[in-house]
């Protein structure tokens, strides 16, 4: 079983900037060229967040450019490689936003919520309204396919109760990766054929006559982070 491997290998934390002007050569071995995010501090409180390939280059830097009045203590978090040293920077500014950076973070690829959010509460608003002023309102039928499963007639989608928007769904069979697809009723398209179950989807996928669905299909809660079908129901 293989050990997950640290973001923080490393640390050093609260360091005078008089023992960084007078004794370099005591931490230099540490920290040159390694990777990680340092903190600058003033009387107690942060002022500067930063990454950097080489820690000590950087911290050298920080002596004699604009920032060089500014700080009088700084911290480092050394880290095994760079690959998300950036998005962890950017995490760190947007959370606690240091006076000394200028620019805030930015994520590669993160999906904001803001949108989702807004227009599920006002879904929600828009129904309790509904219900207080004792309006009914017709449903739009979905429209109907040439070809569907046997057992999806006269059946409720059981995924009606938890989507409010269709979505992919992936799951691995054999090595190989099959794709279906839930439609914001619930029902679950998987070559050319609707169903109104996971597992249904996923026995016919794996070519068994019964399969678990929650733990077969992965939708993608954030874009790359794929789960299991059954964190919907958590």
């Amino acid at each position: 079983m293989s050990r997950r491997k640290p973001l923080v290998t490393q640390h050093l934390e609260n360091v005078s900037r008089i023992f960084l002007e007078e004794f370099q050569d005591s931490i230099k071995g540490f920290v040159r060229n390694r990777q990680g995010v340092y903190v600058l501090y003033r009387r107690g409180k942060l002022y500067y967040v930063g990454l950097a390939s080489n820690l000590r280059a950087r911290l050298g830097h920080h002596l004699k450019d604009r920032h060089h009045d500014s700080w009088d203590r700084f911290s480092v978090y050394l880290t095994i490689g760079d690959s998300h040293l950036r998005e962890l920077e950017a995490l760190i500014l947007r959370i606690v936003n240091p006076p000394g950076n200028k620019v805030k973070g930015k994520f590669a690829k993160s999906e904001s919520l803001q949108r989702q959010v807004i227009r599920e509460w006002k879904r929600g608003m828009k129904e309790t309204l509904d219900e207080l002023m004792g309006v009914r309102r017709i449903l739009n039928t979905p429209a109907k396919r040439t070809v569907r499963n046997a057992t999806a007639s006269g059946r409720k989608p059981i995924m009606a109760a938890y989507v409010t928007k269709s979505m992919w769904l992936r799951g691995k069979h054999k090595g190989k990766t099959v794709k279906a697809f839930i439609r914001k009723n619930g029902m679950i398209w998987f070559e050319k054929t609707l169903y109104t179950s996971p597992s249904e989807a996923a026995a016919k996928a794996v070519n068994r006559r019964s399969c678990n669905g929650w733990d077969f299909w992965h939708y993608e809660r954030s874009p790359g982070d794929w789960v299991p079908l059954t964190m919907l129901r958590s």
